[in-house]
């Protein structure tokens, strides 16, 4: 989901996840990441192997960061008479793996193991149905506002834990996966800059060897 807005960094109390570097357990669940528990998923199909992250940018209402709101759609408990906004998402059951908020610590809805329904109708490589094969990763910004120094470190650091659990192969937007219909996470996405912190060996390239507008790290 996209939105517009701006925020600050102020100090903050250490994250509860600062204190060890990330690692996801067998059964899908990070080591120290805060959980809460989303309904909306369910069983991947036998044999289907993670080799995606589909990033996807959110912020509720549009244009603010902070708040419960996204914990609140993602566990169905969202008050749909709180804003004008809020009614086209009535009866909407969606959720992510993970969400990155704005001063990077990270929630964890869905078990790694499990299918979260993030990417909706979605392709990846002539592949469809994203959602068996990938992470949804949920990071909260807006499609034209420059994402967080935190919010790039931690997501890096998640997705070199999730590289050393599953073979994850790359790294691709909400728009990569799904284009023209959907948009996040935008242009202020620095996808090279992900792509140095995750020491990627490569970034997604067309075959005159150019960077797309929305490449996909390789991580």
């Amino acid at each position: 989901m996209k939105g517009r807005g701006s925020t600050s960094t102020t100090a903050r109390e250490p994250r509860r996840d600062d204190a060890t570097d990330l690692r996801i357990d067998p059964a899908g669940y990070a080591r120290g990441v805060h959980q809460v528990h989303s309904p909306n998923c369910d069983a991947r199909p036998p044999g289907a192997a993670i080799t995606l992250a589909v990033i996807h940018g959110i912020s509720l209402p549009p244009g603010r960061f902070g708040g419960g709101d996204v914990e609140r759609l993602f566990t169905n408990t969202l008050d749909t008479s709180a804003h004008p906004f809020y009614g086209s998402l009535a009866g909407l059951r969606v959720s992510a793996h993970f969400f990155v908020r704005r001063d990077g610590s990270i929630v964890q809805f869905v078990a790694c193991s499990a299918r979260a329904w993030h990417a909706g109708v979605s392709t990846w490589e002539e592949r469809a149905r994203c959602n068996d094969y990938s992470i949804g990763i949920e990071v909260e910004g807006a499609d034209s506002i420059a994402y967080e120094d935190g919010q790039y470190e931690r997501l890096a650091r998640l997705l070199r834990a999730l590289r050393r659990r599953y073979p994850l192969t790359a790294a691709v937007g909400h728009s990569d996966v799904a284009p023209g219909r959907k948009t996040d996470p935008g242009p202020a996405f620095d996808w090279p800059r992900l792509a140095r912190l995750v020491r990627a060996r490569l970034l997604h390239r067309d075959r005159d060897g150019r960077l797309p507008g929305s490449p996909a790290a390789v991580v």
